[in-house]
């Protein structure tokens, strides 16, 4: 690879990445300390993995797979779950570790901003014992989660699936995931994996805090000529593609009124690889990555509605 980005239609997409258990938590106001705050609190399946897995088949990936580790406490759920937005699992059950929790702490105010608590348990223990080749048959893209690179173990199995990916020819695509995950694995490793992709999708935190470039414009571009697209998620502001250095173009969001921020990058990333497969050159990706992310904010958790309108 390395020739630059193109999309390959009538193939899977693959997503390696976490399954977890998200505990959502919507207050209003500040936290008060020492007692009580009033909230609305929903058990949910999330998981950056997960969630862009469910996002692409709902806006239209016709084959979408998805490799994670679970704990056997709720492998059937999960399983359920992701068969029913229309993904295809490969669930590996980790007999030492519960499935990863997460606790969502989102403020009920008009920016519905969130924070996260994060028990990764056995969705970061996937290693390369959990790889095969064949898991690339029919693929068409490869993306990793990069919660993947915030352990030794799912770190080895990153490298693994990529190099297998570029033996392939299959194109591969990172989402960054956490800024402050990001921050404690360093930059400088982060860019040295990253010279493999051929797509990486980072948050305007997480570019600015890669190339140390305040501008996300700047960002953008410095981080393209690493990887040959980039494209920047920036929320409200929608989205920055930029190729080889070259100024980025821009690619607006659409206005709305969020209720719970979590898992809106994972939909635009979810939408943006499933327009890519469908033959949609970046720029329209990107468009339909803001619809995603529009229609994500409006809803309580990180995942779309089920297919069959449930969910």
């Amino acid at each position: 690879m390395g020739q630059g980005v193109s999309a390959e239609r009538n193939g899977a997409l693959l997503v390696v990445g976490d399954v977890v258990t998200d505990v959502v938590a919507r207050h209003r106001g500040p936290l008060a300390a020492g007692t009580d705050t009033a909230a609305v609190i929903r058990t949910l399946p999330g998981g950056a993995g997960a969630n862009v897995a469910c996002w692409a088949a709902y806006t239209g990936g016709a084959d979408v797979r998805l490799l994670g580790r679970v704990g056997a406490d709720s492998v059937a759920w999960h399983e359920r779950e992701l068969v029913a937005a229309g993904v295809r699992p490969r669930l590996v059950v980790d007999a030492q570790a519960a499935t990863g929790t997460v606790i969502c702490l989102v403020d009920g105010g008009a920016a519905a901003e969130r924070t996260f608590l994060t028990d990764s348990g056995a969705s970061l223990r996937l290693g390369p014992a959990d790889w095969s080749d064949a898991l690339l048959d029919g693929v068409g893209r490869l993306h990793l989660s990069g919660y993947l690179l915030f352990t030794e173990s799912s770190r080895a199995l990153a490298a693994t699936a990529l190099a297998a990916a570029r033996a392939r020819g299959v194109p591969v695509s990172l989402d960054p995931a956490s800024a402050g995950f990001l921050a404690g694995l360093g930059a400088d490793r982060f860019l040295a994996f990253a010279r493999g992709l051929e797509v990486l999708l980072p948050s305007l935190d997480e570019a600015c805090l890669l190339t140390g470039l305040p501008d996300p414009a700047d960002a953008a571009a410095e981080l393209s000529r690493l990887v040959p697209l980039v494209v920047l998620k920036a929320g409200a502001d929608g989205a920055l593609v930029a190729r080889r250095g070259a100024v980025p173009t821009r690619v607006p969001a659409l206005p709305v009124a969020p209720r719970d921020t979590t898992g809106a990058g994972d939909a635009f990333t979810g939408a943006f690889l499933a327009a890519l497969l469908a033959g949609a050159d970046p720029e329209q990706a990107a468009a339909r990555g803001c619809r995603a992310g529009a229609e994500a904010v409006r809803r309580i958790g990180g995942r779309p509605p089920h297919r069959d309108g449930g969910g």
